[in-house]
């Protein structure tokens, strides 16, 4: 795992460069050179550079969970029992499985998993926290928060 102070150098054509694609994934070569004043072969040649640096991770479409049925989201805090390292592991695995929870974050303070998650309606989102969150290997308690309002979502990270 990389720290903050592992960080690569970026220029100012990397981070303008990584700015545009946030905004856009989709854009041509051609594009994004004329986007950030390189030649289409410099272009080429940058983007790639930060895909194998591991700075541009992947691409993926942004669907609207509303639109798909998946009226609900919910952050759920999960407290797993002490001294069961192996249940964690455990615990790591099925929530990796789990299509219903976008992110997990282990945290410090009082919990020690935080969980996006997104259901059908409140009905699903018992029923996943009950039958299935709250019955995993290792779990102590678990809490739910549902969203009211999106006021913000956003993937892109600030790069200046």
């Amino acid at each position: 795992m990389l720290s903050v102070d592992d960080s690569p150098t970026l220029d100012a054509l990397d981070r303008r460069l990584l700015q545009v694609l946030q905004q856009q994934g989709r854009i041509s070569n051609l594009e994004l050179a004329q986007a950030v004043g390189l030649s289409p072969a410099q272009c080429h040649r940058r983007h790639r550079r930060l895909e194998e640096r591991g700075i541009v991770r992947g691409y993926e479409a942004r669907l609207d969970p509303v639109r798909l049925g998946l009226g609900v989201t919910a952050f759920v805090h999960v407290t797993m029992e002490r001294g069961h390292m192996k249940q964690l592991e455990q615990f790591r695995a099925a929530i990796a499985r789990t299509p219903q929870v976008l992110e997990c974050h282990a945290v410090s303070g009082d919990f020690d998993y935080v969980l996006k998650v997104v259901a059908h309606d409140l009905r699903a989102l018992s029923d996943f926290l009950l039958r299935t969150l709250a019955q995993s290997p290792g779990v102590s308690a678990v809490r739910s928060s549902v969203c009211l309002e999106e006021v913000k979502n956003t993937g892109a990270l600030p790069v200046d």
